[in-house]
């Protein structure tokens, strides 16, 4: 119900849960688009899932709580979408066979994906991939922000 409405926002519906909360529920919306998500993404998002339960019986008479979030970095790459939208971040991978790898996001197609690792490319195919999850950097140097933070010296 939600996928077109979402859609025609510029939005793609990443997953919706419904959970207990007592005598209510929580129904959380995660969304996500190309370049990101807004906080005013997310406030145009809430009020079109409102308009869509509103016309509908869905949700039925129990009272519910409605969050609408972004995708977050915790939850698993599981499509090439995510993997093109994280472009350039570190990820930790966990290949079919066990092994794991951790590398950086050079590029990402429809069948494979092309991290760099210890300074060599390494491309690898979605269907041999397991698990895949963003790492969090908080001090990255970046030569793209241009902020000199990533001169000799500089911390």
């Amino acid at each position: 119900m939600l996928t077109e409405p979402l859609g025609a926002l510029g939005l793609d519906v990443e997953a919706v849960e419904i959970s207990p909360a007592g005598k209510r529920r929580v129904l959380r919306v995660a969304v996500d688009k190309d370049g990101g998500v807004t906080l005013d993404d997310v406030a145009e998002a809430t009020r079109e899932v409102n308009r869509v339960l509103d016309d509908s019986d869905v949700m039925g008479e129990q009272p519910y709580t409605l969050e609408v979030t972004s995708r977050g970095v915790d939850r698993p790459l599981t499509l090439p979408r995510h993997w093109r939208r994280n472009a350039d971040r570190l990820v930790k991978v966990t290949l079919a066979d066990g092994s794991a790898v951790t590398g950086r996001i050079v590029a990402a197609g429809e069948e494979s994906v092309t991290l760099e690792v210890t300074g060599r490319r390494r491309d690898l195919a979605y269907d041999g991939i397991s698990k895949a999850l963003v790492q969090v950097e908080f001090n990255r140097r970046s030569t793209a922000t241009g902020d000199g933070a990533d001169e000799e010296g500089e911390d």
